[in-house]
């Protein structure tokens, strides 16, 4: 079953993070296929860079954008702020998600992480779904739902 906006968002437990202990709180989930490559950095980095813009505009509270894929095991913003990469090697949190899907490329079936990014409200339910998105200019188009 696909997840849909008003959904309860599937927990996340991975080392340090759990995104049940962020009740209350706005949570920015964004998946990307693979690390270090141009797409998915430019959509970390955009994230990174509006820091600033996503606390004014939740109002001062604390944001949280958590992004489980295979990246370092967490890096922490210097303003209001906290992106933390969340392992899943075994694509758990990713098939909780729906986003672990069948992609094609150069005749190649393959699965994979389909970039998809969750806007996750202070009651811990899924207030939007960005699917099959951008890179560029994601951060802003969410911060825009915001």
């Amino acid at each position: 079953m696909a997840l849909k906006a008003g959904d309860r968002a599937p927990e996340i437990r991975s080392g340090d993070f759990q995104l049940s202990k962020l009740h209350g709180k706005r949570v920015v989930i964004f998946f990307f296929p693979k690390s270090d490559t141009p797409g998915c950095t430019k959509e970390a980095c955009e994230f990174r860079d509006a820091s600033k813009k996503f606390a004014k505009a939740d109002n001062g509270n604390r944001r949280h954008l958590a992004r489980p894929g295979r990246g370092p095991a967490q890096v922490r913003g210097q303003v209001r702020i906290r992106i933390q990469f969340v392992p899943d090697t075994d694509h758990a949190i990713a098939e909780a998600y729906g986003v672990w899907k069948e992609k094609s490329m150069y005749g190649r079936t393959y699965m994979g992480i389909e970039r998809t990014t969750f806007l996750i409200g202070p009651d811990g339910k899924i207030e939007k779904i960005f699917a099959k998105v951008k890179p560029e200019g994601h951060a802003a188009q969410v911060l825009a739902a915001i």
